[in-house]
């Protein structure tokens, strides 16, 4: 049959593996550092990939395709919950930048001036890079920062990423919003609190209006706050 499909251009993806993360279907999949679509059968043509995709390389073609298996599609993803992959914490399994995984940190005082390392816990921290659910996640209070807010303030890290998980993220620079997929990780995930850092400047309140967004669609009732920083580093409110 002929139908609407994904077409992936090979010489635009640079292997991120966000789209994989982003289909719901489990139709693509990060092979040779390239995205691939795994089964013509296991894409519904929706295009969830497509906001995904940092370099423009999905689109749509209408061609010859088998039927989408949604009978299929749910028992793959159902075993694949309950058998999940090794590389399942990376997005997509593709850029090795993007792997999921926990920073451990000595106790404060035992970390001397110079030694480096600050407070970051976990990795990546890019909103459009970190998996949806990941083992840090769990019973984390999170830090929802704008990415200029720790070059603004001096102290950042002691102050707002002791013991928390930080996301950071430029709404206007990703042009993207981060409200649905912030939505799954508060929805997928036991978090405790959300601290949003923000910036005084107006395209910061993106970020600020994600965050009540996802926390409203996720349907809990969690802690959060917002904190603005002026472009010189000191506490609005």
């Amino acid at each position: 049959m002929k139908r609407q499909i994904i077409k992936i251009d090979e010489e635009k993806c640079n292997g991120c593996g966000l789209c994989a993360e982003a289909c719901r279907e489990g139709a693509i999949g990060v092979v040779d550092g390239k995205a691939r679509l795994l089964r013509d059968d296991y894409c519904d043509g929706l295009g969830n990939c497509l906001p995904a995709c940092p370099t423009g390389a999905i689109t749509f073609e209408q061609r010859e395709a088998a039927e989408y298996n949604e009978p299929e599609v749910k028992k793959r993803m159902a075993e694949k919950h309950q058998h999940p992959h090794p590389d399942a914490g990376r997005a997509g399994g593709g850029c090795p930048g993007s792997n999921a995984h926990v920073i451990e940190r000595k106790a404060a005082s035992a970390i001397s001036q110079d030694a480096g390392g600050g407070e970051l816990r976990q990795w990546p921290v890019q909103i459009k890079l970190v998996p949806m659910n990941a083992p840090y996640f769990d019973g984390a209070n999170l830090l929802i920062a704008a990415d200029c807010a720790a070059y603004a303030r001096a102290g950042f890290h002691g102050e707002f990423m002791r013991g928390k998980i930080t996301l950071i993220g430029c709404p206007k620079l990703d042009s993207v919003d981060y409200s649905e997929k912030l939505t799954e990780i508060i929805r997928q995930n036991n978090v405790k609190s959300v601290t949003v850092v923000r910036m005084q400047v107006p395209c910061c309140g993106g970020i600020e209006q994600a965050v009540i967004t996802a926390l409203k669609n996720s349907g809990k009732f969690i802690p959060w706050q917002t904190v603005t920083l002026s472009t010189q580093g000191e506490i609005i409110h």
